[in-house]
Formats: structure tokens, sequence, C-alpha cells
């Protein structure tokens, strides 16, 4: 029986068995009622239900959705027609509906993955064509069919999770997406670890809960041991029943310091010269399960005993871990002739349980050498009288030998005496071979500085230095004298000239000054004092003629030590001080 007979025969019944129609799977969908026989569009204040139609449809097509009903179909012949996207709009053709009975049919296979509903207008007309109902919309909803397997969003994961971690701690989290119905269990995802590798040292060791989240289950999480888990992860719809797909889990055991360094050997002896500052006197080497360069493996080395007077430090080398030993002062034997260091080594990072702290025994011979004898103190100051007689004793300056054992003999040398003054016996005594002068040009500071040596008879001999800085007192040993030797006068309305008195010794020898006008030129010129005997005030004591004179002035110093001084004087015919315009005034 074709298809048209079988549709006119269920329109038949439609029209004539009404309440059999309304019995039938399909359903039926009438218009709403109209104000005016449907010239006029009424408007609606409820919502039509969704019709429903699987998705992936076998056929045959095409395939009867509903039938289209207007009241008006028993009095008069109606003819339907439905627009919009899948009727008469892309996608065309999805939907068809009988002109006349009103059949709404689907044409072919749905995806709902593609589109999940349609909406389509109903019409009804008579055979003029004009419509007798108001447009209907109608809402094909595509029901889901389980036909996508979930996916996952990435092949492979990538997480990490701490050594000595406590059950329960979460790891990382894994995602499916499935492009079915979320609603409907086609879409429910469920997770499952299918496989794990390494299994130890349990099996399983994770977890995995419906949202992904993949978690540790047993205890004994050890990164020296296991370093990397891999798992096969699953995900299913129908909330893990369904359509499944795998993807790997990789699991990175994180360090923990849960290994102590420990040394490679626990006793060492070494063999150092005497006196060497900064040598190094050994390297230390240790193993550490933790992961390279990373805290819980960066090595932290600690001299706890042995160390006495702190002649040594250790360090730690970067590259290498080891710990650095070296010499912090020079070591002398004939104080401490073995040290024995014992060393720790922990590490940056404490350790997350309580582990026990390797420790490393040095034994350190120190070695005799010849060592320079050393004066005391290195440097020695005395005070003598400047011109100390010739022969006279300085002081008396010597050097210890270090080398107790080594019975050397130490003699002494002049290193530097740089005008010559002093000279030094092999008793260590300083005498004066020259006067010594508190106003040399070799005194700085009223003191001189010298240095000596002391040889001891080793081969090579060693050779100590020390200095000695005398202090040399003042004597009376300068007389004055004056600054200015040569001066111009007006011979009319003379101006007093002033002269500068100096003098080398020490202030208590010096000023305040006098002085004397010698050979009877008391008649010319008159020399006098300031109030603080420090300068000369020389005056014209008549007017002379234009001429050049030489004056003879004796300058006493306050312990009367004296110096006859000559003044060259030039006397010029002019006024006041106007002697300085005539340059070429003659003597």
């Amino acid at each position: 029986m074709s298809f048209q007979l079988v549709f006119l025969l269920f329109l038949f019944l439609h029209e004539v068995y009404p309440e059999t129609q309304r019995s039938n799977e399909l359903h039926v969908v009438t218009f709403p009622s109209s104000s005016a026989a449907g010239l006029r569009r009424q408007k609606r204040d409820w919502v039509l239900p969704p019709l429903s139609v699987s998705e992936n449809e076998q056929g045959p097509f095409p395939k009867a959705v509903a039938w289209i009903k207007s009241t008006r179909a028993k009095a008069i012949t109606v003819y339907y027609s439905i627009t919009g996207p899948g009727a008469d709009a892309p996608p065309e053709g999805l939907f068809t509906i009988t002109k006349i009975g009103g059949g709404l049919y689907v044409t072919q296979p749905l995806d709902r993955e593609s589109q999940a509903q349609y909406i389509v207008m109903s019409h009804a007309v008579d055979i003029n064509g004009r419509t007798i109902e108001d447009p209907m919309e109608l809402i094909i909803k595509v029901t889901d069919q389980n036909d996508n397997r979930p996916e996952f969003t990435m092949n492979t994961f990538l997480g990490n999770i701490s050594e000595g971690s406590a059950v329960g701690a979460v790891v990382m989290k894994v995602t499916a997406t499935d492009k079915d119905d979320p609603t409907m269990d086609n879409g429910v995802i469920g997770y499952s670890i299918l496989n794990q590798e390494p299994k130890e040292p349990h099996s399983p060791m994770f977890s995995i809960n419906k949202f992904g989240t993949i978690s540790l289950v047993a205890n004994g999480l050890d990164r020296e041991a296991v370093a990397e888990y891999k798992l096969i992860i699953q995900a299913a719809d129908m909330d893990g029943k369904g359509l499944s797909t795998t993807a790997t889990a990789i699991i990175t055991v994180t360090d923990q310091n849960d290994q102590a360094p420990q040394f490679k050997t626990a006793q060492e002896t070494v063999s150092l010269p005497e006196n060497e500052v900064g040598v190094l006197v050994m390297k230390l080497a240790v193993t550490d399960l933790d992961v390279p360069h990373t805290p819980a493996w960066n090595a932290k080395y600690t001299i706890v005993r042995g160390n006495t007077g702190n002649v040594f430090n250790i360090t730690t080398e970067p590259s290498s871990n080891d710990g650095i030993l070296r010499t912090a002062k020079g070591l002398d034997y004939e104080t401490t002739r073995q040290y024995t260091l014992f060393v720790t080594v922990e590490n940056e990072e404490p350790f997350t349980s309580i582990l026990p702290t390797a420790t490393a025994t040095i034994t350190v011979n120190v070695e005799d050498v010849s060592e320079a004898p050393i004066f005391n103190p290195l440097v020695k100051s005395v005070v003598v009288e400047e011109n100390l007689p010739i022969g006279s004793t300085v002081a008396v300056y010597t050097a210890i030998d270090p080398d107790k054992e080594m019975k050397q003999t130490v003699t002494y040398r002049m290193g530097n005496d740089p005008a010559g003054w002093l000279e030094i016996n092999n008793n260590g005594v300083i005498k004066a071979k020259q006067p010594m002068d508190r106003e040399s040009i070799f005194v700085k500071d009223d003191t001189y500085t010298a240095m000596f040596l002391a040889l001891d008879n080793a081969s090579p001999p060693a050779t100590g230095t020390g200095t000695l800085v005398v202090e040399l007192t003042d004597v009376n040993d300068n007389s004055p004298e004056i600054v200015e030797r040569e001066v111009r006068f007006c011979n009319k309305e003379t101006v007093p000239q002033i002269l500068n008195v100096v003098d080398r010794d020490t202030p208590i020898y010096a000023g305040p000054f006098k002085v004397q006008v010698l050979r009877d030129e008391e008649k010319n010129w008159t020399a006098t004092m300031n109030d603080k005997g420090e300068h000369i005030i020389l005056t014209m004591a008549k007017e002379l003629k234009h001429n050049g004179y030489l004056l003879l002035l004796r300058v006493f110093d306050t312990d009367n030590k004296y110096q006859d001084i000559s003044i060259k004087v030039m006397v010029c015919n002019c006024k006041g001080d106007e002697f300085s315009l005539y340059a070429q005034c003659p003597y």
C-alpha cells in the first residue's frame, strides 16, 4: 500500500473518528481560537509544549512527527503549510507538512549536536488562500541519543605530589567533555583509573572521583624509590557505564628533605705547614639522595669542636656540594702541634623528620717551619734629647726566634736609617753614631723613624723587621733669625718697617724675643719689639740721605741665645711709603 493511501486513510480516520485519533501516539496540535474568522492575529497567553524528534532516526523517511489541526476543518477544507528555518529557510526541507490533513514530517536524520531545536510557523488557509487561523509557532526539540564519546581536554595530564604526603592529598584534576546532552545520562561523565605503573609500593596508590580529581589513597610515596607514576585514566558517559575514552596522567613525586647527607669518608688526617693563611686543608665530600642543587640537597658544614682560636673555616662549594676546609689564621707549631676537628653536615632546608646528623673527624698535624725572628714590640718608641753625644745608647731593641726547638742564633743589622744617625750591635743595643737634630728634614712631628733587621742562622736565613720611633726632645740649639733681610724707607715722613723673627726651637726656647742695634747705629736707627715680642719695629732715627745702608741687629731668644743679623736698607728720596714708586732707587 502506498504512502499516499496510508496518509489519506489516516486523514479519513482523523476526520471521522476524532476520539480514536486523540489516543494515537502522535501528538495533535490544534490552532488556538481566533477572534474573527482568522482575519486578525490573536495574542496567546500560553506556550504550546514543544514537539520532540529523536536524533539519528533510521527512517524510513519521511517520518511523522505530529498532526496539525484547525477546528475549522469540520466545516471547510483546510490547507496547511509551514515556514521558517528547517522548512522553507535554511536548512530547507528538514520538515514538511501535508497540505490537506496537516501531517508534520521529518525528512532526514537530525543531529542534536549541530542544532538542538527548530522553530517553525504553521499556517492554515481556505481554498481561496485566505488565512483562517493565526500562524502558530511550533518548537521542535531534537532529543539526544548517546552518539558521542567523551573527549579528554588533553592527551597527557601532568601533576605532582610531594613525597611523604598524607592520604587524601589532592594530586591534580583531569577534565573530559561530552557533546551529548549534559542534562541526560548520555552526557554525564564518570572517571576511573584503569592502570598504574609502577605498582609499588601499593596498587592502587591513587583514586579519582566523579569530578576528575585525583587523590592519594595509600601511604608510602618515596621519590628516591619511585620518582614518577603513569596512570591510564578513563572517562565514560552514562555516569561511567557508557561510551568511553582514555588519557594518560603523569604524576611526578617531588622531593622532601627526607635524606640526610652522608660523608664519603668519616675520618681524615692531613699535615699542614704552620703560618699559612687561607690555605686549603682538604675537601670533604658527601652524598645526598635528594634532588641535586635544591635546598634539600645543598650542604651546610659546621665545625662543632676542636677549632680552638677559630683558626679554621669551612664553606660549601656550590657545584660539587663539597665542604672546603681552609685556614683562617696561620697555624703555630710552637703553640699547637695537632688539631682534631669535628665537622657536621646538614642541608639548607630542614629535615622533614628526625634524621641523624653525619659527623666527620679531621686530624690536622702542624709542620714546623723556620720562622723569622720577631721584634718585641714590632714598633718601639723611645724619647731622647736631640744632640745626644755620639756613642750614647738610644735603645735596646731585641727579637725573639719562635723556632724554639731549632736553637738558632739571632743577629741584627740596620734596615733603614734615613739620616744615618744610628747603629746596632749583635746584642740589639742601638747607639748614636751622629748627632740627632730635631729640626732636621728627616724628623716629622718631632719623631725620627728607623727600621732594624733580625736574622736567624737558618739556611736560607729568615729575617724579621722592627721599627724604632725616636721622639727627640728639644734643646736650645738654634738662635733667632730675621725673615726679611732687605727693607726700604722714604727719608721724609718715614714709615716704620716690620721685621718678623723666627726660631726653629720649640716655643719654650723661642720668644718673646729681644733686639739690639750694633755698631753705633743707634743714632740712625731705632729697633724695638712689639708688645708680644714677636716682631721688630725698625724706624729711622733721623732723616738720612738717599743711599744704601748695612744695619747689624742682634736678636735674643728667651734663653738669651742670640744671633747677629745684617739687614740691607735702601733709603729713597720720597715721603711716607712712596718708596714703592721708586723701583730704581739705588743703594
